[in-house]
């Protein structure tokens, strides 16, 4: 074979690798692997969390989706009531979150309002259970009840509402490491 002939052969190789590269396909392309587990069944990590039942939706309330039953439901700011913010990927939320927990099982006890926020449900309820948190928890995908509030970006972060509604940030300490933290930020 002369070296023409070869030059031939390649292209005409080339050529063809490249049109069955480039030839439409009837089946649709299915969604891009992703790196992480499977979805797993949203009905019974609500199960495996055993959460708290929500409080009943009211008028004027913010749109949230409860995550112990999945319902839509407006949360009132409406007080005396503790909001606290978090996020399945922040460390300090993880380490709060049972001291929250602890704190509302205290009697007389101001109700406390977990906000999952730059999570998914399923991962958050993941968590709970994990951390063994069974406060009413709820879901702000939209990040609606967050404008409202004008949260800040950091978390977590945990708000008091008072009786007359008025809402304020609790700055110091800016993460509960124990009940009675909790306590004298909200008396």
């Amino acid at each position: 074979m002369n070296n023409r002939t070869r030059w031939l052969v390649v292209v005409l190789v080339l050529g063809l690798a490249g049109v069955v590269a480039l030839w439409p396909r009837d089946d649709e392309p299915g969604p891009p692997p992703t790196p992480s587990r499977p979805t797993q069944d949203v009905s019974a990590l609500r199960a495996q969390a055993q959460l708290r039942p929500c409080v009943p939706g009211s008028e004027g309330g913010v749109d949230v989706t409860c995550l112990g039953d999945g319902t839509r439901t407006a949360l009132a700011l409406k007080g005396p009531l503790l909001i606290n913010f978090w996020a399945t990927w922040c460390q300090p939320c993880q380490e709060e979150l049972p001291v929250l927990d602890s704190y509302a099982k205290q009697p007389g006890a101001v109700p406390v309002v977990p906000v999952l926020v730059e999570s998914r449900e399923a991962d958050g309820l993941e968590l709970l259970a994990r951390l063994g948190v069974r406060l009413p928890s709820v879901h702000d995908g939209a990040d609606e009840l967050r404008k409202r509030v004008k949260a800040p970006n950091s978390l977590p972060a945990t708000y008091y509402v008072t009786a007359d509604g008025q809402v304020r940030l609790i700055t110091d300490p800016p993460t509960f490491t124990a009940p009675d933290q909790v306590e004298k930020a909200v008396r």
